[in-house]
């Protein structure tokens, strides 16, 4: 019993290792603003880009574009977080394992 446990563990350590590789390759997009500020981050939470319309550029008022800017960045990393979720509770069957 205790080989057939260890090799179910072994089994779910490869795909998770597989998901995680995927996951690098995985993005979403987030705006705010309407659209004028845009972020893309992958599924293992690393933002990869941001654009910024240039219309919303003011050097007046730089703290609207601060806040455009943290808004899109959290919800894209809240997005990769959603997206890392489903794909790792899909191997894992949704059990809570600490730090995943």
């Amino acid at each position: 019993m205790n080989k057939n446990i260890l090799k179910q563990a072994q089994e779910l350590q490869k795909h998770l290792n597989e998901a995680q590789l995927q996951l690098e390759n995985e993005t979403v997009e987030a705006t705010s603003g309407g659209g004028v500020v845009s972020t893309e981050v992958n599924g293992k939470q690393k933002l990869l880009s941001i654009k910024i319309d240039p219309s919303v550029i003011d050097s007046q008022d730089l703290s609207m574009l601060e806040d455009l800017i943290i808004a899109a960045v959290n919800e894209g990393l809240d997005k990769s977080q959603k997206l890392m979720a489903e794909r790792l509770g899909k191997i894992t069957g949704n059990i809570n394992i600490p730090g995943l």
